[in-house]
């Protein structure tokens, strides 16, 4: 039993007014996503065809560049939503949940950077 009242234990419970944004940017990323794979998709052939100096010349386009960059991090940014959604959703521990979210953050942080960087480099 406890002596707090029914608005001090619903306290800091409630919505934190986030869930509207993030639905949104999930939605957002997802529908950039379908032109951006849909011209992935269709590169990986010309790429693979290409062999090391056509594949060299193909990253050396801008445009090339820009829709890798762009599905990199629109793709990353859907994941750990998704990620996030699914721990909150299933993780119930306090600990475990925030220790998840913080590295599943930290891990599409670290693709990012590595994929980012391996696409510039690539692109000068």
């Amino acid at each position: 039993m406890t002596l707090r009242s029914p608005l001090g234990r619903a306290r800091g419970l409630g919505s934190a007014k986030e869930g509207t944004h993030h639905w949104w940017m999930q939605r957002v990323t997802a529908v950039a996503l379908v032109p951006l794979m849909i011209l992935l998709v269709g590169f990986l052939p010309v790429a693979a065809a290409a062999g090391y100096n056509g594949f060299l010349q193909l990253m050396q386009d801008p445009i090339t560049a820009t829709v890798l960059t762009l599905a990199v991090i629109a793709g990353l940014y859907h994941m750990k939503l998704g990620l996030q959604v699914v721990i909150e959703d299933y993780v119930h521990h306090e600990g475990a949940k925030t220790i998840l979210l913080v590295l599943s953050a930290l891990g599409a942080s670290t693709i990012g950077a590595v994929s980012l960087v391996s696409i510039f480099m690539l692109a000068l």
